[in-house]
């Protein structure tokens, strides 16, 4: 088909260079339905039904290399006893994939199990209990995996330098006893809430030694990451604690091109001032039966492209260097 101008349409013509699938915020529980604390709708049941359609059209579709789990796949209101069940029942749907499934800790996943557990269930390569690692699934590009709670007052042991670290940003930054509670907090500040965290400075460093492989490479980043990193694309009572500092070493190279997340359930996009595209994808949490929220992403050289099913948006990030 020719477009307009006479040429025949980029994306008509040009085959992705890879493709993964996505899907975020699954938080099953075999709970009856509920809300969220601002009232919208959680259907915790329907949520593995979605996982299981997601399933079935990935592998409907041959070119899909892997896919990404964006964190929080059991809900925090799952009966601790029935956490680590409900942990496997969910990754034995994934299992079911015909491919590598890449996973990230998320709040309701350490509201359930303890990091050393999930890090195990989930496969990551893990270093001291770390969970950020990256991977190349071909030369030119690279999917880096942030540790979102690496810096948390959740997962770790009570008595462990990083717990106490974020109880301490917690004690300086939010003066509610309910450390959860954003209330009377201002602005940004309203992100120091116990449900997000931090990445340390080991991890920092290990980010910045990426990049700069990646850029001597030549290779293009896509960084994932439950909690997201920019202000304009999430309420700010969902965004990492250190935002700042994260997108600070990002900033240091050209090689990242997007980054995606999850945590905020309404979604959201928004390009920054460097032109790196920031998209958090819908939760399928809160799809009401006969919805869905999943989707895949299809990987050019000069752009990515989110494929997503109705309560998904579909986005076309063009990389404008």
């Amino acid at each position: 088909m020719d477009s307009v101008n006479g040429l025949i349409s980029k994306s008509l013509c040009q085959q992705p260079l890879f493709s993964f699938g996505v899907i975020a915020d699954v938080q099953y529980a075999d709970i009856p339905d509920g809300h969220s604390f601002l009232g919208v709708p959680r259907y915790y049941r329907h949520s593995i039904l979605v996982l299981q359609r997601a399933i079935k059209k990935w592998n409907t579709c041959s070119n899909l290399q892997f896919s990404i789990n964006f964190g929080d796949i059991v809900d925090g209101f799952c009966p601790k006893d029935d956490s680590l069940t409900a942990v496997r029942k969910v990754l034995e749907e994934f299992a079911t994939f015909n491919g590598p499934v890449y996973h990230m800790i998320g709040n309701h996943c350490l509201y359930n199990l303890a990091r050393c557990e999930l890090t195990s269930l989930f496969k990551i390569p893990s270093i001291d209990g770390s969970a950020h690692y990256d991977f190349s699934p071909t030369p030119g590009y690279r999917i880096v995996v942030l540790d979102a709670y690496d810096i948390s007052a959740l997962g770790w042991p009570h008595d462990h330098p990083k717990t106490l670290a974020a109880k301490l940003i917690l004690d300086e930054k939010n003066p509610n006893t309910d450390k959860n509670s954003p209330e009377g907090m201002m602005g940004l500040d309203q992100r120091f809430l116990m449900f997000n965290g931090a990445v340390g400075e080991k991890q920092l460093k290990w980010l910045d030694d990426i990049l700069k492989e990646s850029t001597e490479k030549e290779q293009k980043v896509i960084v994932c990451c439950h909690i997201p990193l920019n202000p304009d694309v999430t309420p700010l009572a969902a965004l990492l604690w250190n935002y700042d500092e994260v997108m600070e070493v990002i900033y240091r190279y050209k090689c990242v091109k997007a980054c995606l997340a999850g945590h905020a359930h309404e979604g959201g996009h928004s390009i920054d001032s460097h032109g790196i595209h920031h998209r958090v994808l819908e939760a399928a949490l809160e799809c009401p039966p006969g919805f869905d929220a999943f989707g895949h992403i299809d990987v050019y050289d000069d752009r990515i492209h989110l494929i997503g099913s109705n309560r998904l948006a579909n986005t076309e990030m063009v990389f404008t260097s």
